[in-house]
């Protein structure tokens, strides 16, 4: 028989819950999060309980039952990029230029996933725009890992040194809030009132009637507006003409949305805010300063609009731009996770899932409780990372088991094209399919 869940992830649960203003779990819910079979996520570190705790917030802000959560489910939801077929066939979910290199004196990660960066990063090497990993393991190994990553950040790359953990720093992250909710005085009766939802099969949900903006790229925010969609929301993502995005990353998260792309600085932009209920911002900090998008700005200029904003490295590092492998390369996920002292990575891009999960379960709450005033909530890859760094963990060397995932896929037609994506993992729900990116109108 698989083992049960950890009581670590009830815990973690509990904190969670309290944290978003709820009051105590009863004794019978957390008793039934902690009869749940372990999620087959195996990895030194916590990973399991995390992604645990992570989906089951969600549920219990959506009022979904946690007894009937499939741990089976959570996993291939958490590993959802090695299911994805699109057209029959898997993505290049990595690109070459995106992994672990040996440098003079350690390692580094890179990320290269979108052609900019991977071209930042030849040239930062002095490669040509031809040149491929072996070419790049050769310049990493001449530098010190501090000026590999120096060089590459300069040009516009993404690097950063493997390091170990520094447990001064995640206990004092720790220290803050997982989800810090933030209320801004001003209400607005306007958003203190649902609209009738739309006839259909969503009608009944959570959020339904309810309208989220989705700013955000690459997993963590698109997880969060994704499960918002799940419970009803109409989720409109928008973005910038001019940056590109892999259609195949949209296809994986872009479940019940609809997908259009429009100029931040435009009018348009702020007429969609004026009558969304919430906004979700997964860019840089300091990018969004600078179109005037800020958290502080946007309740501002729309008194009771929830925000909810996420960033790699917290609004501490308000320039620095960050990936899941990054965070945990940096953090110490990576050494942990490694063997015969070479980094590793977790089963899953865990840090990603779980915060857009417990971004999800905290804006479903303050949307299902509104009372007209703006609340803005916060969290980062890193501040996750400090929490998974905290929990307990094993020294064993650990392999993620088979999944038969046959029962926990969803099949679509996207624009003539079959596609194949994990099915959710919230219980007795089911994702619309996934528009083509880019395909819709930018409009309610």
């Amino acid at each position: 028989m698989p083992p049960h869940a950890s009581p670590h992830a009830a815990d973690l649960l509990g904190r969670v819950q309290r944290e978003l203003g709820a009051d105590s779990l009863p004794a019978h819910l957390l008793a039934a999060v902690s009869a749940l079979d372990a999620v087959p996520l195996p990895s030194r570190t916590a990973t399991a309980e995390l992604a645990l705790a992570s989906v089951a917030s969600v549920v219990l802000a959506a009022g979904l039952d946690p007894a009937a959560i499939d741990p089976r489910r959570v996993a291939v939801a958490y590993r959802s990029d090695r299911y994805l077929l699109v057209d029959g066939a898997p993505p290049p979910v990595w690109a070459p230029l995106s992994g672990f290199w040996e440098s003079a004196d350690g390692w580094i990660r890179t990320h290269g996933n979108y052609p900019h960066h991977a071209r930042a990063l030849r040239r930062a090497l002095g490669l040509t725009d031809a040149a491929g990993p072996k070419a790049v393991a050769r310049r990493v190994a001449a530098l010190s890992s501090d000026a590999a990553v120096d060089r590459i950040s300069e040009a516009g790359g993404l690097a950063v040194a493997v390091r170990r953990e520094d447990p001064d720093v995640d206990h004092a992250l720790r220290s803050t809030p997982l989800l810090d909710v933030a209320s801004i005085d001003a209400a607005d009766g306007r958003r203190s009132e649902r609209r009738s939802p739309s006839p259909g099969p969503s009608a009944h949900l959570p959020l339904a009637g309810l309208r989220v903006l989705d700013l955000t790229r690459v997993i963590a925010g698109p997880v969060c507006t994704r499960t918002l969609a799940l419970l009803g929301a109409d989720v409109l993502r928008l973005d910038p003409p001019h940056l590109p995005e892999l259609p195949w990353q949209h296809l994986d998260t872009g479940h019940g949305k609809r997908t259009a792309r429009l100029d931040a600085r435009s009018s348009e932009l702020h007429g969609l805010l004026q009558s969304a209920d919430a906004v979700v911002l997964g860019y840089r900090p300091a990018s969004l300063d600078r179109l005037g998008l800020s958290p502080d700005a946007l309740v501002e200029q729309h008194p009771g609009l929830l925000v909810a904003q996420l960033s790699a490295w917290g609004t501490d590092h308000p320039e620095r731009a960050g990936f899941d492998s990054l965070v945990q390369a940096e953090s110490g996920i990576a050494m942990i996770e490694g063997e015969d002292g070479r980094p590793g990575a977790l089963p899953a891009q865990a840090l990603d899932h779980s915060t857009g999960y417990l971004l999800a379960a905290a804006l479903t709450r303050l949307l299902r409780s509104r009372d007209g005033r703006s609340r803005i909530v916060r969290t980062s890859l890193r501040r996750v990372a400090a929490e998974l760094l905290g929990m307990p963990r094993t020294t064993d060397v650990v392999r993620a088991p088979e999944i038969d995932a046959s029962a926990h896929l969803s099949r679509f037609d996207v624009d003539g094209t079959p596609v194949v994506t994990a099915a959710p993992a919230l219980p007795g729900l089911t994702f619309a399919a996934p528009h083509a990116w880019g395909s819709d109108a930018p409009r309610w």
